[in-house]
This record gives structure tokens, sequence and C-alpha cells, in this order.
């Protein structure tokens, strides 16, 4: 059986000795998805309204960049809120060390006796993690808060999702601007295909196989986009 790494005692010593760095998977991922989706719902919607292409282009532009942006600054938001947060802790366990480091060592007695450890093992690991103070907070973080010290930098966040949204969110517009005939079921051809390359290109972080994942997230774009053909069409009818 392959597996994906050596495990030779060089290899796990270079491997733990690299940093870990903080993931902006997940930030492409949403952005992109979500920018192909709102855009094609647009594309799909208008369509159905039986409206102009000037119609499509002026609002899929003004969602490329209004509905980006404001992903964006909501990624952002949300990620400042999970460094702010790691900062608080950090800040509360060292005044806790600094003011009661008998109640904190006994803290990180209690974590370790419930991962199995006993007896003069269990005090010599305890000493071993307080006696340095960065070693102390990192272990408090991880075991008794759940959060790890590598947090995501906001702005990359931002940048990621908006950067995803702007370039997957432009693909169902192309047939459009270029002026092809039978410009949407092209949209439709380039937009599933940007769906599946996401689901495939994801299932490389995931036990998913890479055509499972593409399937999946491309009948949910498929789906999404479907549902504002339909109340396109419907409203034209009424309208």
């Amino acid at each position: 059986m392959k597996l994906e790494l050596d495990h030779t005692e060089e290899a796990i010593a270079l491997r733990l000795a690299r940093d870990v760095k903080p993931n902006y998977l997940r930030d492409w991922v949403y952005g992109g998805i979500d920018g192909a989706i709102t855009t094609f719902a647009i594309v799909a919607g208008v369509v159905g309204a039986d409206l102009s292409i000037r119609v499509i282009l002026i609002l899929g532009a003004a969602n490329l960049l209004a509905d980006g942006l404001s992903m964006a600054a909501g990624n952002y938001s949300a990620t400042k809120t999970e460094v702010d947060e790691y900062k608080r802790l950090e800040a509360i366990e060292r005044m806790h060390i600094a003011h009661v480091p008998e109640g904190e060592r006994e803290e990180v007695r209690q974590i370790l006796r419930s991962k199995g450890l006993d007896g003069p093992a269990l005090e010599e690991a305890v000493d071993a993690i307080t006696e340095d103070e960065e070693r102390w907070v990192n272990t408090m973080l991880v075991e008794e808060y759940g959060v790890l010290p590598n947090t995501r930098s906001p702005q990359r966040a931002a940048w990621s999702t908006f950067a995803a949204f702007v370039v997957c969110g432009a693909v169902p517009l192309l047939p459009f601007i270029v002026g092809v005939e039978h410009a949407f079921a092209l949209a439709i051809l380039l937009t599933g295909i940007v769906f599946f390359a996401i689901g495939s290109a994801k299932s490389r972080w995931s036990l998913t196989s890479w055509w499972r994942s593409g399937l999946e997230t491309l009948a949910i774009g498929l789906g999404a986009a479907g549902v504002a053909y339909a109340i396109g069409d419907f409203l034209e009818r009424m309208i």
C-alpha cells in the first residue's frame, strides 16, 4: 500500500519542522461557487424573463463587483472576529499564568491525565510544558479552548474570496460579452465546467473521489441556476 507521506525518521523530522501555514482553500471554494452561481442565476433569470443581452451584461457586471465586494467584506469581518477571539483568549491565559501559575499547572496536569499520563511521567510532562510560557499558552489554547495558534489573515481571506468570485463569476457572462450564437447554451456549458472543476479540485483535501465531488458541486450549482431560470420565466408570464 502506497502512503501519502514518508515515515522515515528524517522525513518525519523535516515535516514537523516546517511551519504550518493557514489554509485559504475554503475562501477560494466559497467565493468561486458563489460567484458562478449568483452570476449564472442572474443570466438564467434574465433569459427566463426574455430580457435583452444588455440587461444581462449590466446586472452581471453589477453582481460581480457589488456581491464580490460584499462577500469579501463579510469574510474579512468574520475572519477578523476569529483573530480577535484568539488574541483575547491568549491574553486571558497569559494573565492567568502570571497571577495563578499553580492553578494553570493543575489545568495542564488534568488535561494530560485525561490523555492517559500518570505518575512521574505526568509530572515530567507538566514540567516540560510549563517551563516555557509560549509552549504553555499554546497548549492551553488548543486543549482548553480548541483554537490553533496559526490564525488566518483577514486580508488574505477577503482577497481570496473576492478574486475567486470575480474569476468564476465572469464565466457565465463571457458568451454574451463575445456575442456568440446560442450564448445561453454556451453559458450553461461553461458554468457547468466551472462547477465541476471547483468540486474536483476541492476533493484533493477530502476523502471523496474527484468525479463524485465534481458532480455534487455541479448538481448544487445547476440546481440553483434552474430555480432562478424558472422564477424568471414565471415572472415573465405573469407580468
